[in-house]
């Protein structure tokens, strides 16, 4: 990926800002590709994280917090997202009865089986996203990374 040609421009960006723009750009990309990957599912990125911690909790139910907690990408609308999840099957909500602000989140079923066919095709566009690399190279750049 050649920042300069992506972003159009023949001037020389410090290396330190032509890093930060570098990193942005992948990010986009692997946004756009895993979006594309989750479409056929009518599942989010976001709804898809909720999906996997719902799944974690092998059982279990969680809170609001705990999903917001866990989230890959922190944001305020995981009561949105978890009404969407309600509305295509994939998770049931309970509210319990003697404190109604304490609401327990539960993946169904459906949730679990569409959960087991994304996996599938994640990991078919994980391998197409990394697969310039070598498990050596994966282990520093994750290492490099963990320097932010």
């Amino acid at each position: 990926m050649n920042v300069e040609e992506i972003i159009k421009t023949k001037k020389d960006i410090p290396l330190k800002s032509r890093t930060l723009i570098h990193l942005t750009l992948v990010q986009n990309k692997i946004i756009e590709t895993m979006s594309a990957a989750l479409k056929p599912y009518d599942v989010s990125i976001q709804q898809f994280n909720v999906l996997r911690i719902l799944r974690g909790q092998q059982g279990k139910p969680a809170n609001l917090s705990t999903l917001n907690e866990r989230m890959v990408t922190k944001m305020s609308n995981t009561t949105r997202l978890v009404d969407k999840l309600l509305a295509k099957g994939f998770v049931k909500r309970n509210i319990c009865k003697e404190n109604r602000r304490k609401v327990e989140i539960y993946i169904t079923p459906t949730g679990e089986d569409t959960l087991m066919q994304i996996d599938k095709t994640v990991s078919k566009v994980e391998e197409v996203i990394t697969n310039n690399f070598n498990n050596e190279e994966l282990k520093k750049l994750n290492h490099l990374l963990n320097k932010f």
